[in-house]
């Protein structure tokens, strides 16, 4: 493509994403999401519900528009709405929302047999329906259900459709796979008919991904000249879902050279969140948010890596807020854990090089998941001259559980050869546990502490009741990110020791 184009991004993470089974976000959390959207990740436009649902949706798009208006972003939060006469539109009003995008039968099959009416009864209530919004100063935007079977089946129908709507204020036509059913060379065959004969019209393209074909559509629809496309985050959505907004961002700017207003450094963080108030976990390795798609396991990968680059593409992970990591286990090399000993400063001979790569390739074949933070321990554990001084060192703790009290933890620790002693009750064992830590470095020392931002457990495949249990915490400290883990048969325990390694960690720096 020669020039950039500019390409429209509306989300409808909090319409059709919560069509995703089993997902549904309380007011608060859709509010939490539309700012996201909006201010953080500066998508153009959200659709955030659907029309007469629910008092919690009317409250929800209340509490969005409310927020909104004092932002000045009202004109960019739309809600689906039906053709109904006036109750979607008085519905929207009442919520203080300014735009309807109103659903209307994009195919014949859907007009006759779902409707159960004529195309041109079907045309004069959707006239209807834009001139009531007019009075009531509501923008329309219109979805044509079902579009890509009615190009397939009965394309007079859609033209016809087009035809007696053009003379309205309808701004966007919006077209959708709803069933998920094109691929990419139909998606540009039609939508170019589409183009060629409303030269003038705004379109937007909504695709669905049960073929694993939304983002291919989405591009092809960009080629054919769509100036607008839907997304959501991580492809929530109906069935197999939507395009996600990730891959549709990174492919549009690395590949067509296309215009967004998306700040890319904000896409991890935004997708974290939505995976949290979804429940619905974002696979290792999607692209661009998966947890492993900027870890490199290969050596030949990380030695490439070292000499100029070789393995990288444009997906530089800095660009998503995130930072390129190299995995540790049995098919590491020297070099990918060179790569990891100098990003933590440190430096080795080659036998002790050999002897650390020796003890990885062994943890590696357990199974065991090695990360970064674990190096230092690997190392001072086979040079045992210690390149990590344990200056934090956990003499003893008693934690307590009994049915009816709050749990409580008494703890006993030495930092550089100092004892130290607090107790405290919390929500959980490890909550008490970490309560009377933050007290000794808080209170006692008048030091910091870091903030846990993620507690993942995990428990080998096959484990039963006596398996390990492997826990992995997310901290943060002075803008710093990291993690820690803990192995151990008890998840408290694992998760002692994963807390201890951050203390050391953050207490070396503190020296």
């Amino acid at each position: 493509m020669g020039k950039s184009v500019k390409i429209e991004i509306m989300d409808t993470t909090l319409r059709d994403g919560e069509q995703t089974s089993g997902v549904s976000f309380v007011p608060h959390e859709k509010l939490m999401i539309a700012r996201l959207l909006l201010e953080d990740l500066k998508v153009d436009r959200v659709e955030v519900a659907s029309a007469r649902v629910s008092d919690g949706e009317f409250e929800a798009v209340k509490m969005i528009c409310d927020w909104a208006a004092r932002r000045n972003l009202l004109h960019k939060v739309e809600v689906l709405g039906f053709v109904d006469g006036h109750t979607s539109v008085d519905w929207i009003q009442r919520t203080g929302c300014r735009v309807i995008n109103l659903l209307c039968k994009g195919s014949l099959k859907h007009c006759t047999q779902q409707l159960k009416k004529t195309p041109e009864e079907h045309i004069e209530d959707i006239v209807n329906v834009v001139r009531y919004a007019d009075e009531l100063d509501i923008a329309v935007n219109v979805y044509l259900e079902d579009w890509s079977n009615g190009m397939k089946d009965s394309s007079d129908y859609v033209f016809q459709l087009m035809d007696g709507l053009k003379d309205t204020s309808i701004k966007r036509y919006m077209l959708p796979d709803t069933l998920g059913v094109l691929n990419p060379l139909q998606v540009i065959e039609f939508m170019r008919k589409m183009k060629k004969r409303y030269p003038h019209v705004h379109f937007d393209f909504h695709a669905h991904n049960d073929y694993d074909l939304a983002v291919s559509n989405v591009l092809a629809a960009v080629l054919s000249g769509v100036k607008g496309l839907h997304t959501t985050i991580n492809g929530l959505g109906e069935r197999a879902g939507n395009a996600p907004l990730a891959s549709v961002q990174a492919i549009l700017k690395d590949h067509f050279n296309a215009l967004t207003n998306i700040d890319e450094s904000r896409l991890n963080d935004v997708s974290r969140v939505v995976e949290s108030y979804s429940g619905i976990v974002i696979p290792a390795n999607k692209p661009i948010v998966g947890e492993n798609v900027f870890t490199q396991v290969a050596g030949v990968h990380a030695d490439g890596d070292n000499k100029n680059n070789l393995y990288c593409n444009d997906l530089l992970p800095e660009r998503f807020g995130r930072k390129r990591e190299y995995a540790l286990g049995k098919t590491s090399g020297k070099a990918n854990i060179r790569k990891n000993l100098e990003d933590l400063g440190l430096d080795l001979d080659e036998e002790s090089m050999r002897k650390v790569t020796e003890r990885i390739i062994e943890l590696g074949d357990k199974k065991e998941l090695v990360t970064r933070e674990d190096l230092p321990y690997i190392v001072s554990d086979v040079l045992k001259h210690g390149v990590v001084s344990e200056s934090v060192k956990l003499k003893s703790y008693i934690v307590t559980l009994a049915h009816g009290l709050k749990p409580m933890a008494t703890v006993k620790i030495e930092i550089n050869g100092k004892e130290f002693e607090e107790n405290s009750s919390g929500d959980g064992q490890y909550d008490a546990f970490v309560r009377a830590l933050r007290k000794i470095y808080k209170v006692t020392l008048g030091r910091k502490f870091p903030m846990l931002t993620n507690y993942a457990v995990s428990i080998p495949p096959g484990g039963r009741t006596d398996a390990f249990v492997q826990t992995v915490i997310t901290w943060s400290f002075e803008e710093k990110v990291f993690r820690t883990r803990g192995l151990d048969a008890d998840q408290t325990e694992a998760a002692i020791k994963a807390t201890m390694k951050m203390l050391n960690i953050i207490e070396n720096e503190y020296e």
